[in-house]
């Protein structure tokens, strides 16, 4: 899962999809912000949406999306085009994930409306069903997607009344951000309550962590010298050797997570995918 507001470039971005491709990783994530949260600066991101378009072109394999699209930034029928579009390109690979939104300065740079949370909450549910007709139901909306009946779709939080309700009704896959391996195992049990009380078989549930891996303890001190510098942070939630990172992602998988989006924060180091690869 690459931050692409931290000023990844298009050649930066081709290096990472072929990067994870021959890795073979399942997917390729992105965020969905405009302004840089952690380096600032001159940092800041190509569009999500396009960037995806064209890394559809390139590939043939890993899944694409985003985690996650705010539903502030775009009109839906504009964000059920894009989804749409680049699931045609991708000839059936994307995923759309979908947010209320949540980083108020970006969207005062940009110009973008930011909303009381209760009125951005209710935005996102709206944006989840008018996603899903465009994509099934709509007899005049074409072309639909390549995927069917559609693409997945992601909803993720921490596990809050809102965002498990928003998930429940439209979505395919849960995602919680940078929990604990005792948060993910109560988050887990939280949504699955949720999803048999509304009779729905269980969501997919992944989570959202930042990630270092090396090849062995030296690498891993100069990764996470790296890690720091660019993000200015004490260190990411997982981090060490692959034995090491492989024993604590078994622990997540033992508290129910069955899919992770390992966040990488610096994205200049395209030789750690391939050692992600190593992990899949």
């Amino acid at each position: 899962m690459i931050e692409g507001q931290e000023g990844v470039t298009w050649p930066q971005w081709l290096a990472l999809a072929r990067a994870a491709e021959d890795a073979g990783l399942e997917g390729l994530f992105r965020s969905d912000h405009y302004l840089s949260i952690v380096r600032g600066g001159e940092a800041g991101s190509l569009d999500a949406w396009a960037t995806l378009a064209g890394l559809a072109a390139v590939t043939s394999k890993i899944r694409l999306g985003t985690m996650v699209s705010p539903a502030t930034f775009r009109r839906v029928p504009v964000l059920a085009k894009m989804a749409v579009t680049v699931d045609h390109i991708s000839n059936g690979r994307v995923e759309l994930g979908l947010g209320a939104g949540w980083f108020e300065a970006e969207h005062r740079v940009y110009g973008f409306g930011f909303p009381p949370a209760r009125e951005r909450n209710a935005e996102l549910d709206r944006q989840l069903a008018e996603v899903t007709r465009h994509w099934t139901e709509a007899a005049d909306i074409w072309p639909k997607p390549v995927q069917r009946p559609r693409p997945p779709i992601i909803v993720g939080g921490r596990a809050h009344p809102g965002t498990i309700r928003a998930a429940i009704a439209y979505a395919d896959e849960y995602n919680t951000p940078f929990p604990s391996v005792d948060d993910a195992r109560e988050r887990r049990r939280i949504v699955d309550e949720a999803a048999r009380s509304a009779g729905r078989e269980p969501l997919r549930f992944s989570i959202m962590t930042s990630c270092v891996v090396g090849r062995d303890e030296a690498d891993v001190r100069d990764r996470l010298a790296r890690f720091r510098e660019r993000t200015r942070s004490d260190g990411p939630a997982i981090a060490g050797t692959l034995e090491q990172v492989a024993e604590q992602l078994d622990r997540y998988e033992g508290a129910g997570v069955e899919r992770f989006m390992l966040q990488h924060m610096v994205h200049e180091d395209v030789e750690m995918v391939q050692l992600l690869g190593e992990l899949a």
